[in-house]
């Protein structure tokens, strides 16, 4: 499967979210099968989020389906589980465990540092405000750390084998 360090290359590649195609591009290129009935399918499950529509730039154009570029993982962890012998039933159930509050989170940090950005290059001028710029990319390094924790912890605590063996103790 993908790991923990190609998904961050991947989430730094694409910031801004990824179309199918990508997606489904950088699950071949790393020799992991997905084929984009299989995407639909997740989302239609509600494993996964709808895509939002962006414009592309140029004269007719139109647009395109972008996800989130947290699919990426989200998807390694459903054919985890799915190599654990989960159904689709039990990992509907497991998987929106924690999943929506963590996605609502981020978006939510998202969100917050987006304005408090948008204060800071407002404020550029003020001699204070280098201070408070550390402080945010602080408290961003921060978020980002928490959100890989909670994640991990919900990987934890959706492993059939590691449930297992904390029910065993």
């Amino acid at each position: 499967m993908l790991s923990d360090a190609l998904l961050l290359q991947i989430e730094q590649k694409f910031p801004s979210g990824m179309s199918s195609s990508e997606i489904l591009d950088a699950f071949a290129t790393h020799g992991v099968q997905l084929s984009e009935a299989t995407l639909r399918k997740y989302v239609q499950l509600g494993l996964l989020p709808r895509s939002t529509r962006v414009g592309q730039k140029g004269k007719h154009q139109g647009s395109k389906g972008i996800y989130p570029v947290g699919v990426v993982r989200q998807i390694v962890r459903i054919k985890q589980m799915m190599a654990e012998s989960y159904t689709i039933e039990q990992i509907q159930r497991e998987f929106l465990f924690m999943r929506g509050e963590l996605e609502q989170l981020s978006v939510t940090l998202e969100s917050v540092f987006g304005k408090l950005d948008g204060v800071v290059r407002e404020r550029r001028e003020e001699s204070a405000v280098r201070i408070v710029a550390r402080e945010v990319g602080e408290a961003k390094s921060i978020s980002k750390d928490l959100m890989l924790r909670l994640s991990a912890i919900e990987k934890r605590l959706t492993s059939r084998t590691n449930v297992q063996s904390v029910a065993v103790s």
